[in-house]
């Protein structure tokens, strides 16, 4: 097994002698698809979000911000159990995993659609589940026997754990992580998956990323692909890629998109350590796949856990590499929005009931201000190419997109100032990253400020602050402030926002850039408030900082930022 393909998979390899514990427990193709359709790319993956939860991110946050598309865990009947990678373990293809049922699904499509956002399902069709037991939708099953759904005659001849990535027939005939392995070279099998497939397509479903195609032969794909009711639903197929393994994601590429795994990878050391100045001609001459049939990312589920990328931990280093994704014209981006983990297997929080992003754990990254704003950037600057590239040799860059769009990135850890060229037209202009006006003369030059670990950024679509949904007014706020394991860091005020000074409505803040906790909070243009921080543990024991009561006041355009240090 190679190196990149064991950390990608390392997260189920890991608990596979739990699934059985688990189970016991609760006893010819058609031509390829390019990018989606249609002039928004973006995808957020709700990952274990519940249905009803994504239908209301559709429109309160997905849709109002420019999201083409949402992804949702896999809805098939799967086994019982907390963990997230429950999900991946089908029992029957019945929509009755913990996430909804057949109606709450189908009122998520419709919700979304109405909001402009197309759904992509996350589909499961490489194996079917270990061990035996009784699944989320009441059907009972054992390895190999899935009642009237597949037997063992439907399963690949090798019923051992795959044991090595250079072998295309064990990867592709064997079983990953002890997972019953399906035969997608027989007819049954093939038709009982377009069966599958067709009826999400019936619910609204716009496209599929198929879990696992790299344990499929490309050719089994492109049959069952060629089977459906609309074979050119867009696809996008998980290959994780390994250096000389003898299943390589370029295979795939007939059948529609691919995940650029490397594009993901290379961000992570890039960012940790090397320089952004490498970046200028990131991409297709990485030797990656063609851009108009990759697919993006910055972290997924899997690679956020077991360390083959950056994740929400990261801090600037992971919402920097974001909105250079979403900026940067190469693929089709998907932005992961999870939940906070410190156990690797730990399933959803609330069973995947969002009641509010930052909340109950749940990060909400697609709804963060420097990743939401930079999807209306990148439906603006859609076809436009790579211009006015500037680099300072370092940690210090800045490209536009034509005439549409310029960003640029300070990760360093001293202000860059300094008078940008760009192509863009004179005039006034928000950058969406902080909520301020920017003027650009005549010549395409503006002169600004970035704080460390910053970025600006700045499209044709955004040409005021005020009115404009990238910058809402509210407090920025950003507090240093040690603390011991189990507790953590809120702030509370005299608005209802902040939570009238109660602590047990207090918000909490997110630790991801530890020791500066930090939140964003909407309030009305021009508000003036009262806040203090206080630290709670595990017990909801709370202490507040000393001093007297904070104060400060939301400008009549975007936010006010507060830099704050805790007061022992």
């Amino acid at each position: 097994m190679s190196r990149s393909e064991r950390g990608a998979r390392s997260g189920r390899v890991a608990f596979a002698a739990a699934v059985f514990a688990a189970s016991a427990l609760t006893a010819s193709a058609p031509p390829a698809s390019a990018a989606p359709p249609g002039d928004k790319d973006v995808t957020a993956v709700l990952f274990e979000w519940r249905f009803d939860s994504v239908a209301k991110a559709c429109t309160e946050s997905l849709g109002p911000a420019g999201y083409g598309y949402v992804q949702v865990s896999p809805p098939q009947e799967h086994v019982q159990g907390p963990q997230w990678w429950t999900s991946y373990q089908p029992v029957s293809y019945k929509i009755a995993g913990r996430l909804g049922d057949r109606a709450a699904f189908q009122r998520m499509v419709g919700t979304c659609h109405a909001a402009g956002v197309k759904v992509v399902a996350d589909s499961v069709i490489n194996h079917m589940a270990a061990g035996d037991g009784v699944g989320t939708g009441g059907s009972s099953y054992t390895k190999y026997d899935y009642p009237g759904l597949y037997s063992g005659a439907d399963m690949d001849d090798c019923r051992a754990t795959i044991s090595t990535y250079q072998d295309r027939a064990n990867v592709q005939n064997c079983e990953l992580v002890q997972l019953a392995d399906l035969d997608t070279g027989e007819e049954h099998v093939r038709g009982r998956i377009a069966a599958y497939l067709n009826d999400l397509l019936s619910l609204g479903v716009d496209g599929f990323r198929v879990d696992a195609a790299k344990h499929m032969p490309a050719a089994d794909l492109a049959d069952i692909k060629s089977r459906l009711t609309d074979p050119n639903a867009y696809w996008k197929q998980e290959a994780i890629y390994g250096a000389g393994e003898a299943v390589q994601p370029s295979e795939y590429l007939g059948n529609g998109d691919v995940q650029e795994f490397r594009y993901a990878r290379d961000l992570k050391r890039v960012f940790q350590g090397e320089k952004l100045a490498y970046l200028k001609n990131f991409g297709e001459a990485w030797g990656y796949m063609p851009s108009g049939r990759s697919a993006v990312f910055v972290d997924n589920h899997d690679t956020e856990r077991v360390g083959d990328t950056l994740n929400y931990k990261d801090g600037a280093n992971y919402t920097l590499a974001s909105v250079f994704m979403l900026a940067w014209p190469y693929g089709s981006p998907d932005v992961h929005s999870g939940y906070e983990w410190t156990d690797k297997d730990a399933g959803p929080p609330n069973g995947g009931t969002v009641n509010a992003c930052y909340s109950d754990g749940w990060k909400c990254q697609h709804a963060w201000p420097e990743i939401s704003s930079m999807v209306g950037l990148r439906n603006t600057a859609r076809g436009q190419a790579v211009t006015d590239w500037w680099d300072n040799g370092g940690n210090q860059i800045a490209f536009g997109r034509g005439t549409k769009a310029y960003v640029a990135l300070n990760h360093e850890g001293a202000p860059l100032t300094r008078t940008f060229q760009t192509s863009l037209p004179g005039g006034d202009y928000c950058d969406v990253q902080s909520g301020r006006a920017v003027s650009v003369d005549s010549g395409g030059r503006f002169t600004a400020t970035l704080a460390p670990q910053t970025a600006l950024a700045l499209h044709t679509g955004a040409r005021t602050c005020a009115g404009n949904p990238a910058a809402p007014a509210g407090a920025s706020f950003a507090v240093n402030a040690t603390t011991v394991p189990g507790q953590n860091v809120y702030v509370t005020g005299d608005r209802a926002e902040l939570g009238n000074w109660n602590t047990g409505a207090a918000l909490k803040l997110d630790p991801a850039s530890y020791p500066v906790w930090k939140l964003d909070v909407t309030l009305p243009a021009g508000t003036a408030f009262s806040y203090k921080y206080v630290r709670k543990d595990a017990s909801g024991n709370v202490t507040w900082e000393s001093g007297a009561n904070r104060s400060a006041t939301v400008p009549a355009n975007g936010k006010v930022t507060l830099t704050d240090t805790w007061r022992n």
